[in-house]
């Protein structure tokens, strides 16, 4: 929850360009969702070897694991921070990777890699 209103998640890998789809939806309103869309870059991956799917890595051996509830929190509470929740009906899709690095420079590389441990 955030506030009054309740947000349910579902995680997705795509292909063929390989990334992971986080898709936060208002359980109030269907039609009201954010995906955070983490793809491969130089310095980044996503589920693949050594990684097991949901885990993505970045710079500087940060790891998170986007099956953990508290992850997706964590990534919640900084798209609201940053103004990114739609309040009414549509879908708007945002680069994950910013969020993932805001989350990373507070926890430091071993609180962000316990996720994953």
């Amino acid at each position: 929850m955030v506030d009054d209103t309740v947000w349910l998640w579902s995680l997705r890998h795509r292909h063929p360009e390989c990334r992971d789809v986080l898709s936060l939806r208002r359980a109030d309103a269907r039609h009201a969702q954010l995906r955070l869309v983490f793809r491969d870059a130089p310095g980044r991956a996503v589920g693949e070897a050594p990684l097991g799917s949901g885990e993505i890595m970045g710079t500087g051996g940060h790891f998170l694991n986007l099956n953990e509830p508290g992850v997706v929190r964590r990534l919640l509470d900084e798209a609201a921070a940053r103004g990114l929740l739609p309040t009414a009906h549509g879908v708007r899709e945002e680069d994950g990777w910013p969020l993932f690095d805001a989350i990373a420079a507070r926890e430091g590389p071993q609180e962000a890699s316990e996720e994953t441990a």
